[in-house]
């Protein structure tokens, strides 16, 4: 009984052509990678205003609420989940706590 060549044959990549896969998947990593890292890092510092601007509006509640602005270091403002319900963020930037000043209600710092 003859068998066919052709049945035998077992069909795939040849080195050269996996290679030039790698080889190309290399470029675009390396293409890619230093834009999507670039703008982890703005992301991070758009959070960080964002999250200014959530605490000074969270402040003013509290002075309408209050009469007087929260602690320097929010934490009677922190404890109160009316107004921080999963707790006082920190800055994503840098993992600092906020703090206020106490005459204007303004987040001190964070100027990134």
């Amino acid at each position: 009984m003859r068998i066919n060549a052709k049945l035998n044959r077992r069909g795939g990549f040849t080195l050269t052509e996996l290679m030039a896969v790698l080889a190309l998947l290399g470029l675009l990593a390396a293409l890619i990678v230093p834009r999507v890292v670039g703008h982890y890092e703005s992301a991070k510092r758009a959070a960080c205003n964002v999250n200014k601007g959530e605490i000074e509006l969270q402040v003013k509640l509290w002075r309408r609420n209050h009469g007087t602005n929260p602690a320097a270091d929010l934490s009677n403002i922190g404890a109160n989940a009316s107004y921080f319900p999963v707790g006082l963020p920190t800055c994503p930037v840098d993992g600092s706590a906020y703090t206020i000043d106490t005459t204007s209600g303004t987040v001190i710092g964070h100027t990134h």
